[in-house]
């Protein structure tokens, strides 16, 4: 049987690959997390595919622009590729969480224009964040997904009140990622 498509980790931004600042509006306050480059290393060695999908309202809001959140992206790319990583793309949604659209998470419009744009197997797929608002975008998708909760306090509400659970639980990144590549290669096709 001929596989279709490629397989993917969708990654969250803020909280995920970065400390959450709230409105993150500058470059220079941009902090990758200890293991992100890593991890996302090892997923691009793996055959996967790695696409960042984040939520930025404060670009609805005002707070920052789409120039500077441009130079955010760079800034991220940049660290990356200091340690040999890099992502296949980065969809973001710039609306107001009161505008309704499809893209803001949990709704699954990033996730959908990115299966479009580059070809993704949806079944081979997963989705890392630090929120159930990530975890529920994922299960939309059909993706499974990895919780890495940045605020444990806050996660457990979202947790208690959401109707669908992460496929796997973890504090860090990288640990996120060993459980990926343990699921992918345990995965035989008979056909």
């Amino acid at each position: 049987m001929k596989i279709m498509g490629n397989k993917a980790v969708f990654i969250d931004r803020d909280g995920t690959i970065n400390v959450n600042v709230e409105y993150l509006d500058n470059p220079d306050d941009f902090q990758m997390y200890p293991g992100v480059a890593e991890g996302i290393k090892v997923l691009r060695d793996n055959g996967f595919k790695v696409i960042v999908v984040t939520n930025q309202s404060g670009i609805a809001r005002g707070y920052f622009t789409e120039k500077i959140l441009e130079g955010i992206h760079q800034k991220m790319r940049k660290e990356l590729m200091k340690k040999g990583a890099d992502v296949d793309g980065i969809y973001y949604c710039p609306h107001h969480p009161n505008d309704n659209c499809d893209c803001r998470k949990p709704n699954t419009g990033l996730i959908e224009k990115a299966v479009e744009d580059l070809d993704i197997d949806l079944q081979r797929s997963y989705m890392i964040g630090d929120r159930m608002l990530d975890v529920e975008a994922g299960y939309r998708m059909g993706l499974k997904t990895v919780l890495i909760p940045e605020n444990w306090e806050k996660v457990r509400d979202e947790m208690k009140m959401s109707p669908v659970k992460p496929d796997y639980i973890c504090d860090s990144f990288y640990k996120g990622v060993k459980w990926i590549i343990y699921i992918d290669k345990k995965k035989v096709s008979y056909f």
